[in-house]
């Protein structure tokens, strides 16, 4: 058996950028398990499956794994397998079938190597859990207590899909310096995969309004987190001022290891609840090759 696969960096228009992908096509006829040792082959913080939709009018089945695990959802992933599709199809909106359910991409093309996708969260961010404990976390993120917080944000754990621990952190410098206690680490972020989405504000980046880092869920540091993205949108829409409108952010992350990613995220409140969240991006293709199973 071969399989072609595409590789990808996401988050960025630049190559040797952003956040790797691996996106391995027409997979239908591997086993869980083989996607999972393909995963760990590549040795990506996710690689991407795609296979035959159930349904005639989706574009194609998606599957999200980490070299451990699979994700039933994840923002890097989703919008590397949008452009991909969009280009092959040559498609503005990219139905895909997930396991958390259906995505619909809105694609733009750049040309005939990259483009844009934008997606409506599949399942729009609750929260979890308040995180009380802001020495133990200090101590986990080799900061001070009195650098956690930042403006109306607190400490909290949210999901929309996947579950993140939300950390608001002083000012881009407290952020620079976050350096994880792995002895502490996992003890501290709890919930599901053991991660620490680290924040800030960015008043003075005209380029972007937040800024932040992942830790955790196996990978170590993370340049670019949709699905973290995703959780924030939660967390911004529980403390916005908004009783009713729409409001876009820019992010970047993964400026401190050197793969800078630039998230868009956006968000809508009818009378002080939140009903869409949206997250997007640039992807472009740097490499293709052949995986041979024989």
């Amino acid at each position: 058996m071969t399989l072609k696969y595409l590789l990808l960096d996401v988050f960025t228009r630049q190559r040797l950028q952003g956040n790797q992908l691996a996106v391995v096509q027409k997979a239908d006829g591997l086993s869980d398990a083989e996607m999972q040792a393909i995963a760990r082959e590549f040795n990506l913080s996710e690689t991407v499956f795609l296979t035959k939709p159930q349904s005639e009018s989706n574009v194609s089945g998606v599957r999200i794994f980490t070299p451990y695990q699979e994700l039933p959802f994840a923002g890097h992933p989703t919008v590397g397998a949008a452009v991909v599709l969009g280009l092959q199809h040559e498609r503005s909106a990219v139905r895909m079938e997930e396991k958390i359910g259906l995505v619909t991409a809105l694609f733009e093309k750049a040309d005939k190597r990259s483009g844009e996708a934008r997606f409506a969260l599949p399942k729009l961010p609750v929260k979890v859990a308040d995180l009380t404990n802001k020495l133990a976390i200090a101590q986990a993120l080799g900061i001070e207590v009195e650098e956690i917080g930042c403006d109306v944000y607190a400490p909290a754990v949210y999901t929309a899909g996947v579950t993140f621990h939300l950390i608001p952190v002083r000012d881009a410098g407290v952020l620079e310096r976050v350096k994880p206690n792995q002895g502490m680490f996992d003890a501290v972020f709890s919930h599901d995969h053991h991660s620490a989405y680290v924040f800030t504000l960015t008043p003075d980046e005209p380029e972007n309004d937040i800024a932040a880092r992942m830790f955790g869920m196996d990978i170590g540091e993370d340049p670019g987190t949709g699905s973290a993205a995703a959780a924030l949108i939660g967390l911004l829409s529980d403390k916005s001022d908004i009783g009713t409108g729409q409001v876009d952010f820019a992010l970047r992350q993964g400026k401190e290891m050197g793969r800078l990613c630039r998230i868009s995220l956006q968000l809508r409140r009818e009378n002080e609840v939140l009903v869409h969240g949206a997250i997007g991006g640039h992807a472009v293709i740097v490499g293709e090759g052949e995986l041979d199973l024989d």
